[in-house]
């Protein structure tokens, strides 16, 4: 009897033994791929944050100059570019919403001396403001600068006489990645408007775009040799 019940005993042992052993090799086999995507994870998480920093560390070496260069340009038309053109598109007799006037005129560096090359754009007439005498536009343009490249800005433009400021949108050659402002001057609508830009994010101007400025007035007039786009008296490659 004594030695049935040893047997018995040693039996519920070895049972209970192999048990927990089996129990324990599905547990260690099921915590395995825990570790593992828990490691994946890791490796996933920790590649995406050294990408974030290397993109912010090159965004930091990468920042355009918050520099400001000041530069003064006249626009002139000369009534030989069938320039500006009116579309009337809202078929109104008086200037209305929609309307569209797209144009292109001379331009000289401030000090009159040089022809810089051309302006080339439209304007989309926003409110015809009868009191004022005039009208609203919103404009949207570009500058050439012949190998120097071309400017583009886009904002308001008035047909009677107050100041406006544009933003510049972009640029390509020595003004790519170019960003800031422009002061609008009107002088003589629409022969005459006298521009100051304020530009940020490119190398130093050249010289003859930096030029003590004639101040604007009605009377001024570029040089008989920069008119007639003689050599020395146009910037390189000037738009014509």
């Amino acid at each position: 009897m004594a030695a049935s019940s040893a047997s018995t005993i040693l039996r519920y042992a070895a049972s209970s033994f192999t048990s927990k052993l089996t129990v324990a090799q599905k547990l260690s086999s099921f915590g395995q791929p825990k570790n593992l995507v828990a490691s994946q994870h890791l490796k996933i998480s920790t590649s995406a944050s050294s990408a974030v920093a290397k993109s912010s560390r090159s965004f930091s070496s990468d920042s355009r100059s918050s520099q400001v260069q000041e530069m003064h340009v006249y626009e002139i038309n000369e009534l030989d570019r069938g320039s500006p053109a009116y579309l009337r598109l809202s078929q109104k007799t008086v200037n209305s919403l929609g309307d569209l006037v797209p144009f292109s005129n001379k331009v000289y560096t401030g000090d009159l001396k040089k022809r810089c090359g051309i302006t080339s754009g439209i304007c989309i007439l926003i409110k015809h403001e009868e009191e004022k005498k005039g009208d609203r536009y919103e404009a949207i343009y570009s500058f050439y600068f012949g190998d120097y490249g071309h400017i583009a800005v886009q904002g308001p433009y008035l047909t009677y006489p107050v100041d406006t400021h544009l933003a510049v949108t972009g640029g390509s050659g020595l003004f790519e990645g170019v960003y800031g402002t422009v002061k609008l001057h009107q002088i003589v609508f629409p022969f005459k408007i006298f521009y100051t830009f304020y530009l940020k994010g490119i190398p130093d101007l050249p010289k003859e775009l930096t030029g003590e400025p004639v101040p604007p007035s009605k009377e001024v007039e570029p040089t008989a040799e920069a008119k007639a786009c003689q050599p020395g008296h146009t910037l390189p490659g000037f738009t014509d």
